[in-house]
C-alpha cells in the first residue's frame, strides 16, 4: 500500500502484510462471504464518459461509482425505467417536505 488519499492509511501503513492468505483459502472466511457476501468480483470495460458519470455522480451523492453502477444494474435488471426512478424519487422527495 502507498501513500494515498485513503483515509485509514496512516492507520495501517506500518502492518505487514507479506504472509497473509487469501480468503479462498481459508475455509471458515469462504463460507462467511458466501454467506454475507451477495457480490462477484468482475471486469468490465465501460465507456470513458459513462465512467467519468457515475464518478462525478458519486462524488456530488457521497457515495461511490462502482455502488451507483450496481444500483444501475439492478434496477435495468428489475425493469425500472429511468421513468420510474426519477418518479419514485420525487415521490419520496415531495413526502419528506
Amino acid at each position: 500500500m502507498n501513500d494515498n488519499s485513503d483515509p485509514l492509511f496512516e492507520r495501517y501503513a506500518h502492518l505487514d502484510f507479506a504472509d497473509a492468505k487469501p480468503v479462498s483459502a481459508i475455509p471458515a472466511l469462504v463460507r462467511l462471504q458466501a454467506e454475507r457476501g451477495g457480490k462477484s468480483r468482475i471486469t468490465i470495460r465501460v465507456d470513458n464518459a459513462t465512467l467519468a458519470f457515475f464518478k462525478a455522480r458519486a462524488e456530488m451523492v457521497g457515495s461511490h461509482y462502482q455502488t451507483l453502477m450496481n444500483e444501475a444494474l439492478q434496477q435495468f435488471a428489475q425493469g425500472q425505467t429511468l421513468a420510474d426512478v426519477v418518479r419514485d424519487t420525487l415521490r419520496e422527495e415531495l413526502r419528506r417536505t
